[in-house]
């Protein structure tokens, strides 16, 4: 995924993305989260999900796929944790390749 378009002599970046929890475009969502990039850097805030509706474990793997397509190499976000606000950087490794599919010929 390119984070950049180029039109004529113009070159669009895109530097913040907005992500939204949803099954599809238009309906109401669940949660929502900004991502402000620069460089090889993100920084996650605005993150609210909905009442008894917590940001999962598959949530967090989503958001890493997101990063790594990017080309994002470090996460940073703030969070509350035991009533304390708490800043967190998270290194995302690159995607694993995936193993060549084998075809048997007979």
């Amino acid at each position: 995924m390119s984070r950049y378009v180029q039109l004529d002599n113009w070159i669009f970046e895109i530097k913040s993305v907005r992500a939204i929890r949803v099954d599809s475009y238009g309906k109401p969502y669940s949660a929502i989260a900004n991502f402000n990039l620069n460089g090889s850097n993100a920084y996650i805030d605005g993150l609210m999900t909905r009442e008894q509706d917590d940001f999962s474990r598959d949530d967090y793997q989503t958001f890493r796929r997101f990063c790594q397509q990017l080309g994002i190499q470090k996460v940073q976000f703030d969070r509350f944790k035991n009533d304390r606000l708490r800043q967190d950087t998270v290194t995302i490794g690159q995607q694993e390749a995936q193993p060549p599919r084998l075809k048997l010929v007979l």
